[in-house]
């Protein structure tokens, strides 16, 4: 929640000077022009202030802005409250630099005399445009001049010192406040909810509570949302009772706010109750429900919510379509997607950043890189999210090159890369194994100092273990402090890979004494640890542990860790059974693992009824036919083999060739048997034709020689 500073406005005229304003029969104010304007300013002395003050401020309440600088630029006498009413125009318009230019001529000016409300102004403008050193110089004055004291200049000065990062310097400012009232109380707790010490503001709202300052809506609400950060459901319920009782739970914006604390705190049924109990739901809680059900994997819901609130009198804004989207997203629904594209455009929400964030992701987890690659090219400006989305989009797509030319494009004309943009890019060193680039970007990361943060940490530690330097990956994690879970899933994942099973395994036996608490994935490495040390029993233990201790929902994967388990054990009918009663639909990956194991142990039964499984899923299977065969052929079933073989040829399957590649000057080149679309083919055939005719004439000089032996 932006806290909005709420001081007392000062009536710029009294009753007398309307009726004097009336009997004038004054021009329209919306069709002001230049000249008009010009006549009335010579006549500003017989008009007198208080009727040019009105003027100026309903041309800036009209929104005529330029035309209020002009009438006010063309006066020859001014006094405090035309400054003051010109400073207040340029902030509300968010210009805070003209605002701060404007009063810096007021200050230089020593016939006017400053008060409180022109110097809140000045500070919001300072706290806006994140001014600290003219912010410290208004200080100075305000203790100088004895202003300080004022409620309005005391909580400005702590807002701005809390927006400009110097949180210290705001929480002095307050205690040494004479007087506090609500709208200090606000902006201290807002400024330390803003910069992260969530708990350290609900420890003042609770002094503001014993204090016997009455709280608004706008103090509740950002309690809640200190509630919300920090995950103490428990006293957002209790500010929840207190809200009924002063009757602001009926209000939306604290409704919204309550129901975003519940949502954070995994109690989203309570979230969705209370929007279901709103009277009149505005673009805020159905924008609220949306997300709502985004982040709980229930697209669906999200979508009927979407549809029901433009049946509404609620129009959807940039955030409402921002969550949809994302939305549509998770499940990969592209064509929604792509008329949602087609509706921002017309409706001119494309513009928002979250926006077009939201469209390129959605572009990018369907698989339409060259959408999202275009989307990103026409985007007027750009964060740091969307620079990380699109990288993103091209390491998750395995696109490798591309992604490490936007991030170096990125590192020229873009933001400083995250840690997300720089974990994506070390994805991809681990997945194509490059490990020289990894390490070129392990290197940046410590110049830039991210190398500390957990995405990085676990990163590296995944680069370097898939890379094959489990030494390099155990060394990074041994220096880190390690306290967080994915660094140590990491790690355990990579001692797995590398047939380490008992490192991994030891490692994850740790995990409780860090005081850490395993997640699903740590759970998967922990299994194929099991898996390839062939601890049936243990797997089991873990397998247990995860559902009766963790609450963790055994998924897909680890079912798939628990067959391959049983598979290299060799107990293939208990892997059977498994993947007949596992609660997911059977897929041919669990299936294939069980045909190579039959393959394995020469069970052709099994092998026989698994093919067929996986044939019904997919008959052009290629893999299947082949491994079948080579069951029946280990048994000397060579008419069963030839079989199957005949078949494959009467389907016209065949097998998928497989693919090499070698890297040379940082340029990876696949090849596959009888390929000739490389650019330099010509050369590598030359090549290699010298390279075997070569070898053809070593071995004939082997044979002589050889001959030569015998004779």
């Amino acid at each position: 929640m932006v806290l909005s500073i709420r001081p007392c406005v000062r009536r710029l005229y009294t009753t007398s000077s309307l009726a004097l304003a009336e009997s004038r029969d004054l021009l329209d104010l919306q069709t002001y022009n230049s000249h008009q304007l010009t006549d009335e300013t010579h006549n500003d002395t017989q008009l007198g202030m208080l009727e040019i003050n009105y003027h100026l401020k309903e041309l800036l309440k009209k929104g005529h802005l330029n035309h209020a600088r002009q009438m006010f630029d063309g006066l020859s006498h001014r006094d405090e409250i035309s400054w003051t009413t010109m400073i207040s125009g340029y902030v509300n318009a968010s210009d805070s630099s003209e605002a701060l230019s404007l009063f810096s001529s007021m200050w230089v000016d020593s016939t006017l005399q400053m008060d409180p409300f022109v110097l809140s102004l000045a500070l919001k403008a300072c706290a806006a445009n994140l001014d600290t050193k003219h912010g410290e110089s208004i200080h100075g004055y305000c203790v100088k001049s004895g202003l300080w004291s004022s409620v309005f200049v005391g909580s400005s000065l702590l807002d701005m010192y809390t927006k400009v990062g110097k949180i210290g310097e705001g929480c002095r400012v307050f205690e040494e406040m004479p007087v506090r009232n609500v709208v200090s109380w606000t902006a201290i707790i807002t400024g330390l909810v803003r910069a992260g010490y969530s708990k350290e503001a609900l420890v003042y709202f609770k002094e503001m509570r014993i204090s016997g300052v009455e709280c608004d809506s706008y103090a509740f609400a950002i309690a809640l949302k200190a509630c919300a950060d920090t995950g103490l459901m428990n006293y957002g319920r209790e500010i929840h009772t207190h809200t009924i009782k002063r009757g602001f739970d009926a209000s939306s914006f604290v409704a919204n706010t309550l129901a975003t604390m519940y949502n954070k705190c995994g109690k989203l049924s309570y979230g969705l109750c209370l929007f279901e109990k709103m009277t009149t739901p505005d673009v805020v809680s159905w924008t609220t429900i949306i997300t709502t059900y985004v982040q709980m994997g229930q697209e669906q819901y999200a979508f009927r919510a979407f549809l029901r609130m433009r049946q509404s009198d609620a129009c959807p804004n940039e955030y409402t379509f921002a969550a949809v989207i994302s939305g549509c997203a998770n499940v990969a629904r592209i064509g929604w997607g792509e008329q949602l594209h087609t509706h921002v455009l017309h409706v001119g929400h494309l513009g928002s950043l979250s926006v077009a964030n939201s469209i390129m992701t959605m572009y990018s987890k369907c698989g339409h890189l060259n959408s999202a690659s275009m989307m990103f090219d026409e985007m007027t400006q750009r964060d740091v999210v969307s620079w990380s989305t699109i990288i993103a989009g091209y390491a998750q797509g395995g696109y490798g090159e591309e992604a490490f030319e936007f991030l170096s494009w990125m590192r020229r004309e873009g933001p400083k890369p995250t840690e997300f943009a720089l974990a994506s890019v070390l994805s991809v060193c681990g997945n194509m194994a490059i490990l020289e680039q990894g390490k070129q970007l392990h290197a940046y990361v410590l110049s830039v100092g991210l190398e500390h943060t957990a995405m990085i940490r676990s990163a590296l530690i995944n680069m370097y273990a898939k890379c094959g330097s489990i030494g390099e990956a155990s060394k990074i994690f041994n220096v880190a402090e390690n306290d967080d879970i994915v660094s140590w899933t990491a790690m355990i994942n990579g001692y797995a890979e590398h047939g380490s099973s008992q490192e991994a395994i030891n490692l994850f036996e740790k995990i409780h004494e860090a005081g850490l608490r395993p997640d699903p994935v740590t759970f998967i490495g922990v299994l194929s640890a099991c898996s390839h040390a062939g601890r049936v029993d243990l797997g089991f233990h873990y397998f247990d542990l995860m559902s009766n201790n963790y609450i963790i929902n055994p998924s897909k994967e680890h079912y798939g860790c628990m067959i391959d388990l049983l598979c290299r054990a060799g107990r293939l009918s208990e892997a059977e059974h498994m993947i007949k009663s596992m609660p997911f639909e059977q897929d041919d990956v669990v299936w294939s693992t069980l045909l190579r194991a039959c393959r394995v142990h020469g069970d052709v039964e099994c092998g026989k009824r698994t093919a067929e499984k996986i044939l019904e899923l997919d008959p052009n299977c290629a893999g299947t036919h082949i491994t079948l065969a080579n069951i029946y052929s280990a048994k000397g079933w060579w008419r069963e083999a030839a079989n199957v073989r005949k078949m494959m040829k009467s389907k016209g399957v065949i097998k998928e060739p497989g693919w090499s590649w070698v890297k040379v000057k940082d340029q990876a080149s696949a090849f596959v048997a009888g390929d000739r679309s490389h650019p330099k083919s010509e050369d590598i055939y030359f090549i290699l034709e010298l390279v075997a005719s070569r070898a053809e004439f070593v071995v004939k000089e082997l044979g002589s020689l050889l001959d030569d032996i015998e004779d």
